[in-house]
């Protein structure tokens, strides 16, 4: 598409940052991934400890947001936390979600609540997991314990990234000295798990009036480098379009968007020394989020709203941010200029914070200091606020093409 006009976005539109249980409270002593941390059998190199503290200080990233400009919060609630043991929900960490849903609506942010951010209860895994049997009836019995704290809550993710929760567990099967291939499919019975439950949530989750559920998925962005359209077809339906097409019936489906995946004649093509990478040696590809806009629409017939729920660059640069989430955002534009129906960009991360098994690649709008959790709002955040207020004036002609 070329235009001469600046961006629009729609009154409504929600414009935020989004924040993950594990990665910025600290001291998730009851899920399954501190035991990893502590126990080594996932070979993570740095352990999540204090994180950001924001179990504590979540007031004042709140501040910080609503100061910025912002108007939405994407934050998760930690099953393991509000189910420290099966069948005995805790009332005071339900009061605590529940006091930071009220938080944001106190400072004008609309609260994007994610029921399920990687991240279970240590008692599931040890039965087995997703695959136990008991999976989905145990999520079922979460989601009734948190049901009553979501009055006022428009838009819940029940599960975040599915596929990469089943690709994980993939992966894994792999582990004690096995050779990992260069590509291995989701778990397809952790799919099974993870759609059902997903299923089971909508279900218990439209009974509170005025919420919106839905799931978010990871866009791989599948394109064809040599593989042939009918191998990039089946590539991007496992890792992408089996989990997209799930979300048909849903009100909504979270657009999560960083690179792409090249699918070369002989499999997956990885980054080379001559691509330009990102500190989580991703390809910087800044027309990640539109590709996947498109793609998501165009699977899901239109259907369905989309809310872009992530996208953002790991990186020590902070210009680089800049310039990543400026081409990022401009083609958003272009994509609902095209008729997309999109309502909302919710930016990744609100802080730099534990990236799964490493403190090294920063995402944050804002930095935060290991030792005295200082938060330090940076020239990104600022420059983020001012699209957020006026996003032609900052993006201007950066949307003809």
């Amino acid at each position: 598409m070329t235009t001469s006009q600046p961006p629009a976005f729609p009154d409504g539109f929600l414009w935020g940052a989004s924040t993950a249980a594990h990665q910025v409270e600290g001291n998730n002593v009851g899920s399954d991934f501190w035991q990893a941390e502590h126990d080594g059998s996932r070979g993570l190199p740095e352990r999540s400890g204090d994180a950001c503290d924001s179990f504590h200080r979540w007031p004042e990233d709140l501040d910080i947001a609503r100061d910025l400009g912002l108007n939405a919060y994407r934050f998760s609630v930690e099953w393991a936390r509000v189910v420290p043991a099966p069948g005995h929900p805790s009332a005071a960490m339900l009061d605590h979600y529940r006091r930071i849903i009220e938080g944001c609506g106190q400072r004008g942010l609309t609260p994007v609540v994610t029921l399920h951010h990687f991240t279970s209860p240590a008692w599931l895994s040890a039965g087995g997991g997703w695959t136990s049997g008991e999976a989905v009836a145990h999520f079922a019995d979460y989601v009734r314990a948190v049901l009553p704290i979501l009055d006022g809550v428009p838009w819940v993710c029940t599960i975040n990234e599915p596929n990469m929760v089943a690709l994980v567990a993939a992966r894994r099967r792999h582990g004690g000295g096995e050779p990992v291939p260069s590509f291995v499919p989701p778990d397809p019975g952790v799919t099974a798990a993870l759609a059902r439950a997903h299923e089971e949530a909508r279900d218990l989750l439209a009974s509170v009036p005025g919420l919106r559920s839905g799931w978010t998925v990871a866009n791989q962005n599948v394109q064809d480098h040599g593989a042939g359209p009918d191998r990039t077809a089946e590539l991007s339906y496992l890792v992408d379009d089996q989990y997209i097409d799930l979300a048909k019936d849903d009100d909504f489906i979270g657009v999560q968007a960083y690179s792409r995946l090249r699918a070369g004649g002989d499999g997956v093509i990885a980054p080379g020394p001559d691509d330009r990478r990102t500190m989580m040696d991703w390809e910087y590809y800044p027309l990640a989020l539109e590709d996947a806009v498109r793609h998501t629409a165009a699977r899901l017939g239109g259907s369905t709203p989309l809310l872009v729920t992530e996208n953002g660059i790991a990186t020590a640069d902070d210009d680089e941010r800049i310039a990543y989430t400026t081409e990022a955002v401009t083609g958003l534009a272009r994509a609902m200029a095209d008729g997309i129906d999109v309502r909302g960009y919710l930016h990744w991360s609100l802080l730099d914070n534990y990236e799964w098994g490493s403190w090294t690649p920063t995402f944050g709008l804002v930095a935060v200091d290991r030792t005295t959790f200082r938060r330090t709002v940076k020239a990104s955040a600022r420059w983020f606020g001012r699209l957020v207020q006026d996003p032609a004036a900052v993006l201007g002609g950066k949307a003809a093409s």
